[in-house]
């Protein structure tokens, strides 16, 4: 799919191996999560617009670029609060949004119980993330908040996905592309991906 991206490189695909091992605690989990997500970012932000301005060095005035425009990251509640801190590290400046989902064990649809957008946010890019692209209906609900707010260009940004999750995104939101470090095999009856990374949250916050 020309929308879909698996980030290959060798230190993405180490940090996931190690993010997959049930014997890793909380601590490393929500460490290797913040490291996943730095070096995924590089990869999401590649081609983002940039500018040329005029800088001072200690030497001469030259041209060098800047981004272009306001960036703006929006976490899907309660896993992608695990991902900030790698985010953060790499463009400090962003706004931050946060939309609070849960999904529904006995349909699995999302359902949404908090939403706050930067004032600004139809004026920047937006980069949604969630540690899982499982049925999609997270994802799905959040990009269509953001298209809500006036969003028009949203990249989705996970660390594994499954099959289902990608094709339920791409029937509702064509234009966003995903970025994940894997394509899972499948769901199971419950939902969950296989072979996934267990619960994120719980794994990312101790709570199991």
């Amino acid at each position: 799919m020309d929308n879909l991206t698996i980030i290959q490189h060798p230190l993405v695909q180490h940090k996931l191996t190690q993010l997959r091992n049930k014997q890793t605690d909380h601590y490393t989990f929500r460490r290797l999560t913040k490291e996943l997500t730095a070096f995924m970012l590089y990869e999401v932000m590649v081609d983002y617009p940039t500018k040329e301005v005029a800088v001072e060095t200690p030497l001469m005035q030259t041209t060098a670029k800047k981004l272009a425009r306001e960036i703006s990251f929006v976490l899907i509640l309660r896993a992608g609060l695990g991902m900030l801190d790698g985010l953060l590290e790499l463009v400090p400046t962003a706004r931050v949004g946060h939309v609070g989902l849960y999904r529904d064990e006995k349909t699995l649809r999302a359902v949404e119980y908090y939403k706050k957008f930067p004032e600004n946010i139809a004026e920047t890019g937006v980069i949604l993330v969630d540690p899982m692209l499982a049925t999609g209906g997270s994802a799905v609900a959040a990009v269509d908040l953001l298209k809500e707010a006036g969003v028009q260009e949203i990249k989705f940004v996970c660390m594994v996905a499954a099959p289902e999750g990608i094709e339920a995104l791409h029937k509702r939101h064509p234009d966003v592309h995903i970025y994940a470090a894997a394509k899972d095999q499948r769901l199971n009856k419950n939902g969950y991906i296989l072979p996934g990374l267990g619960d994120a949250g719980d794994r990312l916050f101790g709570t199991k």
